[in-house]
């Protein structure tokens, strides 16, 4: 039997300084050496993991963006991708600018990962969120909307209160069109609206890479409300001490904390080797 496993990053393997310890890459980065298929599952891009995760080691491609893409983190190459349709880009589109949202619009534009939003118009957590990523390529600030829509769009993002952004939500969950989740920022009081293409979730991207890879079992871990699908298609599945309680409730099991290393702990006492 060969097992899959596959964790979030934020609140779950990263700890709350947004770093990953040195025990859980060693433990990790071990196993891995030792044949254990092991990959992660993140909102974030591979370029944003990529500094978080620095000195981790996998041999499997990563899941990034919920699901939208796979890409292997050593080389770039990208295994699957899933876009908007041109209808339905526009249509997101109309209903951000009909309430006056400030997204950040991910494209492929002219072949190249670019993050849009039209400069001047920050929020306080858009500017964060900005500052937390200086010096990132794929940043293409604009003097308006014009451009603000072009290219491949595969996600958008909206960040600022809940009151703010729960309409907006209403709308997309019940669309069928689209994947849509609302949730805070961890430790933090803003809120973070993203909007996907409806076959874009952590679920559909490890069932892909369970195929590929041949995996008989998929086990996971999570802390939030965006793991809830990755939980329901895994084998087993494992929430940390400090995951949201809705998560907890679709849980195998409950492990120590992010900040105690609770992935890397358990995959070092019960995790198989391939």
């Amino acid at each position: 039997m060969q097992t899959l496993y596959v964790t979030d990053l934020d609140g779950t393997l990263l700890n709350s300084n947004d770093r990953i310890s040195q025990y859980s890459i060693e433990t990790i980065n071990g196993l891995v050496a030792k044949g254990m298929q092991f990959t992660y599952a993140t909102a974030r891009s591979l370029v944003s993991a990529s500094v978080v995760a620095k000195g981790l080691f996998t041999t499997i491609p990563v899941i990034a963006y919920n699901g939208a893409l796979i890409i292997h983190p050593a080389t770039g190459e990208v295994i699957s991708s899933l876009s908007f349709t041109e209808e339905e880009a526009h249509y997101v589109s109309g209903i951000l600018q009909e309430n006056g949202a400030n997204p950040l619009v991910y494209a492929y534009v002219d072949g190249v990962e670019r993050v849009s939003y039209v400069a001047g118009r920050e929020n306080e957590g858009i500017q964060r969120y900005l500052d937390m990523r200086k010096g990132d390529r794929r940043f293409r600030p604009l003097s308006d909307e014009a451009c603000l829509y072009q290219g491949d769009i595969f996600y958008f993002t909206c960040i600022a209160d809940r009151e703010e952004l729960a309409p907006m939500y209403e709308i997309f969950v019940g669309d069928g069109r689209f994947r849509c989740t609302l949730q805070q920022e961890l430790y933090r009081p803003e809120y973070f609206l993203e909007i996907m293409p409806k076959k874009a979730s952590k679920a559909e991207a490890i069932r892909q890479l369970k195929e590929i890879w041949r995996c008989d079992r998929i086990v996971s871990f999570g802390d939030a409300i965006n793991d809830i699908p990755m939980f329901e298609i895994s084998d087993e599945c494992y929430a940390v001490a400090n995951a949201v309680p809705e998560l907890k409730a679709h849980a195998t099991g409950e492990i120590a904390s992010n900040d105690e290393d609770g992935v890397a702990k358990w995959l070092a006492q019960f995790g198989r080797i391939s």
